[in-house]
Parts: C-alpha cells; structure tokens; sequence
C-alpha cells in the first residue's frame, strides 16, 4: 500500500509539473498570437469612428463588411485545417500568421466599399484555420481531462485583446492622425497587422509539433508520462470516435454542435463588432475614451471564461456549462437593451459577458468527445468555419436594424434571441462526463 501511494505520488507530481510546462510553453505562446489575431478582426470597430465618414461608408455598408470577413473565413476553414493536419502545425500556423498580418496592413489603403470588402474577404481567407488549428494542435499535447482549461486560457485572449487593445486601437487613432501624411486609423492597421507577421516568422522556429518529436523543454519522465497518457486515452476512446473527415461530416452531430456555434456567434460578434459605436452614441467621447470604456464588459468575459472552464473540468460536465452560457448570455443580452439607463444598461451588458463570452473555451471539449485524428481536424474546422456565417450575421443584423430603425437597442433585442436558440438546440446533444 505504501509502495502504491509513493507511486502515485511521484505520478502526480511528474504530471503536475508537464501541465505547468505545457501552458507556460504553448498555452501562453497561443494565447499572445490569438490576442493579436483577435485584435487584427476587432479593431475595425475602433477604425469605423472615423474611417465610415472618410470613406463614405453607411452603417449598412459596414455591416456587410465587418461580416464579409466570415465568408472567407467558412469557405478556407476546413481545406486549412486539414493542411495543418498534413504539413504540422508549425509550418502551417506560421502561414497563417505572417499572411493575416500583410493582408490586415493593406487595409490601409482601403478607399472605399469595393476595396473594403475585397480586403476584408481576403483577411477572412489569410485568417482562416488560425483558431481550429491551435485548438487541434491543443488535442496533440493535452490530455482531456486537462483540455477546457487549456483551450479556455487560449480563448480568453479573444477577449483581453479587446480589455488591453480597446484603449491602444484608440489610443493610436487620436495621437497619429496625420502621421506618414496618414488617417490614424490607416496607422493603427499598419502599426497593429505588423506584429503578426514578426510572430509567425518566429512561430517556425518555436513551435514542436508533437510530443513525440525532440521536445527538449521537457524532461524525459515528462514526456514519457505524456505520450503515454496520450495514447492510452487513444485507446480508451478508439472504438467510439470518428477517425476520418468523411466519418466526421456525416456525422449529425457536427453540424447540431455547428448551429450552436453558430448562433452564439452571432450575438459575440454582433456586440463586438459594433460595440465602439453603441458606446459613442451614449455621449461626445473622444476615440481613447471609447476605447476605455468598450474594454470594461470584456473584463467579465474574461473572468467568465476561467471560471467556468475551472467548474467544467472540476466536474467533468460540459453540455450544462454551455447551456448555461447562452441561457443567461441572451437573456441579459435583451435585458440590457430594455433598460432606459445608459449606465445600468452597459453594467448589465458587462454581466451578460461574464456568462455569453464563457462558452468559447468550454465548447471545444465537446468535438473531441466523438472525434479524433483527420475527423477532429475537419470536423472542429467544419464547426467553426461554418458556425463563422453567424460572424457574418450579426453585424450585418445590428447595421441592417440600426439603418432601418435609428436605434441600437432594437438591434440588441433581436441579437438577444440567438444565444437562446442556441442552448435549446444544444440541450438535445448527449454528452458524458470527461
């Protein structure tokens, strides 16, 4: 018994330490690239401030092209990802990175409605695969027990982008206008597309693609007890998962778990799309103080994203979690509107965060609970290149509704109902505890 006990001791301790390496290693690598990937796709809200009227561009006009960007992004989704899957995803996420980048500095030199939706649909297509494939990549390291967490810190840079990029996407508008004889706004896409191209040609040189090839930052009884985890959860899990792509697009579940993500989305990136201009429509704020002021509902979503990844994988149960999230998320999402208080209506919007933003880490468990090798990288490709038609949708709805009606509270209402159908859908999944 005492033998037993010191061995499972020296287990514990030997896994505890690979965790801590593998999210020091790959969670905050991932985690600093998708902050500037997320700030490359958000801070056209902050260019609108200005760049509508330079333009020329009406609040239809935006809509469809803050949304364009999805229409790329869903038809290179899956070819992308199964790339990755061939190539590895050091090269192939490289590739992305250093292409979204030179694509997002080109929307400097957007003109007006044709050349702002070409870029946009082209940054769509450069961008496409980033997001599945890091969280595919996350399945090579991570045993399942381990991945909510994992892919949950990876997705809250979607929205500390926004807390720390809100304010810098300001920032740089107001203090460089006139700079290079340029728009602040044509400066701030340049100043921000560049990084992304620094991170992926550092990407090459950085990134191990499995386990099993020369991982020197891990020590040998480290990776031994990693691959052979790994590999017995393989096992454990091989007759009922779907192993190749054709298997996992027949399967119906991608495609219930596909309009759940999908209606999500469409209330995450119709706020976040547009939330900038709802703010500067409450008072005479200058762009910096726009910024400030957006970053604070993506405080709590960030702080929803962690705690409920940290419930998820305490308990095993995902399906309830991501019920939860849209229940409430859309229901303070309407309630929000409903209020004749600015400032009562932007606290309950922050609350709505907390809960809407949650799911985007805790719904990856749940692909993998039927998927594995080829069929999880098509298939969480499928789910999320797919699903992105409602990051089309929801911007195009809240500028369809604002042009139509003058108000943004409307178009808040009408965003509100998705995340509820969402969570009906996904209430008739069967999922197991992990």
């Amino acid at each position: 018994m005492a033998t037993a006990a010191i061995r499972a001791s020296a287990t514990s301790e030997v896994r505890d330490r690979t965790i801590r390496k593998l999210n020091m290693r790959i969670v905050l690598f991932a985690f600093i690239c998708f902050m500037v990937n997320y700030l490359d796709r958000a801070n056209l809200g902050f260019a609108a401030l200005h760049m509508n009227d330079d333009l020329g561009l009406t609040a239809q006009m935006f809509g469809l092209g803050a949304g364009i960007f999805f229409i790329g992004y869903m038809a290179f989704e899956v070819p992308s990802n199964m790339m990755l899957h061939r190539f590895g995803p050091r090269v192939w996420i490289a590739r992305i990175m250093v292409t979204w980048g030179i694509v997002s500095c080109c929307m400097a030199l957007v003109t007006g409605p044709a050349s702002f939706y070409i870029l946009r649909f082209l940054l769509g297509i450069a961008e496409a695969g980033f997001a599945p494939g890091v969280l595919l990549y996350l399945t090579y390291w991570f045993p399942k027990k381990e991945r909510g967490r994992a892919a949950a810190l990876f997705m809250t840079a979607t929205v500390l982008s926004i807390v720390l990029g809100a304010p810098l996407s300001g920032w740089l508008i107001d203090a460089s206008e006139g700079l290079f004889r340029l728009h602040g706004w044509q400066n701030m896409f340049i100043l921000e597309g560049v990084p992304a191209v620094l991170l992926g040609i550092f990407t090459l040189f950085y990134l191990i693609d499995r386990p099993e090839n020369d991982t020197r930052w891990l020590a040998e009884d480290e990776r031994r007890w990693l691959i052979a985890e790994l590999e017995a959860e393989r096992r454990e899990h091989g007759d009922d998962t779907r192993h190749s792509l054709r298997e996992a697009l027949s399967d119906g579940r991608v495609w219930l778990l596909t309009a759940v993500y999908m209606f999500y989305g469409i209330a995450v990136y119709g706020v976040l799309m547009w939330l900038p201009q709802i703010v500067r429509s409450l008072g005479d704020y200058t762009a910096l103080q726009t910024g400030f002021i957006s970053a604070i509902p993506f405080c709590f979503a960030a702080a929803g994203l962690v705690v409920l990844s940290r419930s998820s994988d305490r308990t095993g149960e995902r399906k309830y979690h991501n019920v939860a999230a849209g229940v409430f998320g859309g229901l303070l999402l309407g309630l929000s509107a409903l209020v004749a208080s600015p400032v009562l209506g932007l606290a309950i919007l922050c609350v709505c965060a907390f809960f809407l933003w949650s799911y985007l880490g805790i719904f990856w468990t749940l692909p993998t609970q039927f998927m594995s090798g080829a069929a999880a990288a098509g298939g969480i490709a499928a789910i999320n290149g797919f699903a992105q038609l409602g990051g089309f949708t929801g911007p195009y709805i809240v500028g369809f509704v604002r042009e139509t009606t003058g108000s943004f509270q409307i178009a808040l209402l009408t965003l509100a109902i998705f995340p509820l159908i969402g969570a009906a859908l996904l209430m008739t999944f069967r999922a197991r505890r992990d």
